[in-house]
């Protein structure tokens, strides 16, 4: 499974371990991902997604996943939110 955001893109980094002697190791720096499920009130039930705690935050700051995902371009989204984002727009634009 690969660690990465759906949300923010946040993947596995590179780098080096430096002793106190300088010598260099290399190491992978992981995202924090978590494997959660947010709920959609347009849909009326939860997605899961894997997503970092960033961008949990991110997500809750835009307002939730529905404002999340209505406000994101569909070229900026993850191709496993994209189907997500149609359902949300043809209930909201049911609801009108």
């Amino acid at each position: 499974m690969s660690r990465r955001c759906v949300v923010t893109g946040k993947s596995v980094m590179s780098g080096n371990n430096v002793s106190h002697a300088k010598n260099r190791t290399r190491r992978k720096f992981y995202p924090n991902v978590q494997e959660t499920s947010l709920f959609s009130e347009a849909l009326g039930r939860s997605v899961r997604i894997k997503v970092s705690t960033a961008g949990i935050r991110t997500v809750e700051h835009k307002g939730g996943l529905d404002a999340y995902l209505v406000g994101t371009a569909k070229t900026k989204l993850d191709e496993s939110l994209r189907p997500v984002k149609v359902q949300v727009e043809k209930v909201l634009a049911a609801q009108k």
